[in-house]
């Protein structure tokens, strides 16, 4: 892994067609070129600093995930090696390679799917005022971090800005129609169950994920990232214990370091002390480790 931060790209010979909070994507004609940043998000904003490796970690954690699941969906990788990509994007290698997917260019669905094995974040608050998760009826008497007695899907709105906004599941159904929205639901719980099964052989609870899908030759494919630190809660097994938040391989270090600070969760977010910057690098670099 190289140690460079890159925060923007901005190749004048290849046409930008999306910067995302954390990727910028490349409009290639047949294929598009998703490139991994550095940057950082928490509560929906992109942090001034970014996090060393970052970007090289979500891709190749991504596309190890796509080949795991890959026998139950199909979906939009078609190579991370930038020898296969197009000669117009080599020279750029310095930047674009270990952190950059060439994929199909698929239409996103305006729905990502959120599965949740186990109850924390914003589901635990909701469960302690309403006894709900995304409107979905819960038992009672769950703790904090509990497991959920089965995984349920969860799915929000996508925002270029500020916060996703969950909605129902015939909500969901409005958006992409009912034959795509139970697709993407089951395929999501499916892919959620066998990834958690294969993380908890390596000692790793998956306690909630976000999927994103959309349509190439008019079926639904996987997409963009899949069940990497900043798609997904990532807690180690050895410390798990219900009734309390756990320790995260991800950027909860950040978010708990910004809970600690006067900021009103919007532009422009706070710098982060290089303390905190490297244990957060450090924790990206961890969980690509156990899973790989």
């Amino acid at each position: 892994m190289t140690s460079n931060v890159v925060l923007n790209t901005d190749f004048s010979d290849l046409h930008l067609v999306k910067r995302g909070k954390v990727r910028d994507i490349y409009d290639l004609n047949e294929h598009l070129l998703l490139v991994a940043t550095d940057r950082l998000s928490a509560f929906d904003v992109v942090l001034p600093d970014g996090i060393p490796f970052k970007g090289e970690v979500l891709t190749a954690i991504s596309a190890f995930w796509f080949s795991h699941v890959e026998g139950l969906i199909k979906n939009h990788l078609i190579t991370t090696d930038i020898n296969a990509f197009p000669d117009v994007c080599k020279k750029h290698r310095q930047i674009l390679e270990r952190r950059t997917m060439l994929v199909k260019k698929a239409r996103p669905l305006e729905v990502e799917c959120i599965v949740r094995g186990y109850i924390s974040g914003s589901a635990w608050k909701e469960y302690k005022k309403d006894g709900t998760v995304c409107s979905i009826k819960l038992p009672p008497g769950l703790k904090e971090s509990d497991k959920l007695p089965e995984p349920i899907f969860t799915p929000s709105t996508k925002a270029e800005k500020g916060h996703d906004i969950n909605i129902s599941f015939e909500e969901a159904i409005k958006i992409v129609g009912a034959e795509t929205a139970g697709i993407i639901k089951d395929i999501s719980l499916t892919i959620y169950n066998k990834a958690a099964a294969y993380a908890l052989s390596k000692g790793i609870i998956i306690a909630d994920t976000k999927f994103e899908f959309g349509i190439f030759n008019g079926e639904p494919i996987l997409i963009d990232e899949v069940l990497t630190p900043d798609s997904s809660r990532f807690w180690p097994l050895k410390d798990y214990a219900p009734g309390r938040a756990q320790e995260s391989f991800d950027k909860q270090i950040v978010r708990d370091y910004l809970l600690t600070l006067d900021w009103n969760m919007d532009y422009p977010g706070p710098n982060l002390p290089g303390e905190i910057i490297s244990r957060t690098s450090l924790r990206y670099k961890e969980i690509l480790e156990i899973l790989t």
